[in-house]
């Protein structure tokens, strides 16, 4: 019997030719993914699209869930940037972090298609196979730590923003399935932020 063949390492790119190859396949899955659902957007459509061979697609993104698991991380660390440059507003730690997710939030939910792909293969990753799930992990925990103020985390400073990320993410989903509206997605945004961080609260 033939031997199936193990999924390939996710490449990364050595050169600027290369990550400018990277970025179009990127570019080209969000174009392509925000049309519609991701069951139907094809390997070779975004090959094409991207002006890329299709063995050159699959280096860097072996599967489809590497390829909107590296979209995800790549919205990330470009909303990190973003942090970077703007005057953090005021607040307690939950004002600051709400702040945040609400402004990631609203270009997600205006795009459904995108973001349910990006949140779908985020939460069925595995790991240990795709890279960019710990990436994310990290970028997130830094980028929330960093909003609340919390230079030295200890082990429940990393817990509750994890907390965040998990509660954001569900919260996320329940409005990309028609549960709750964009007002009831705010609302219930803001008030976890209020309650998990709440122990964060004694610190400032």
């Amino acid at each position: 019997m033939a031997r199936i063949a193990e999924p390939r390492p996710a490449a990364e790119p050595s050169s600027a030719v290369q990550q400018q190859r990277r970025d179009a396949i990127l570019q080209a899955t969000a174009a392509l993914a925000a049309q519609k659902p991701a069951d139907q957007v094809q390997m070779n459509e975004v090959a094409r699209a991207a002006g890329v061979a299709l063995g050159t697609l699959y280096r860097y993104f072996p599967s489809k869930t590497h390829l909107f698991v590296g979209l995800m991380a790549d919205r990330v660390d470009k909303m990190q940037d973003g942090i970077h440059r703007r005057k953090a507003p005021a607040g307690t730690a939950a004002d600051r972090v709400f702040d945040v997710l609400s402004r990631a939030t609203r270009p997600m939910l205006r795009q459904p298609h995108l973001t349910a792909a990006m949140l779908n293969s985020l939460n069925t990753a595995d790991a240990t196979a795709v890279a960019e799930v710990g990436h994310i992990d990290r970028q997130v925990r830094s980028m929330l730590l960093t909003i609340c103020g919390v230079d030295e985390p200890g082990p429940q400073d990393i817990s509750l923003v994890r907390l965040v990320q998990h509660t954001w993410h569900g919260i996320l989903q329940s409005s990309l399935n028609g549960r709750i509206d964009a007002d009831e997605t705010e609302a219930e945004i803001q008030l976890a932020c209020q309650l998990i961080l709440a122990p964060l609260a004694d610190n400032e």
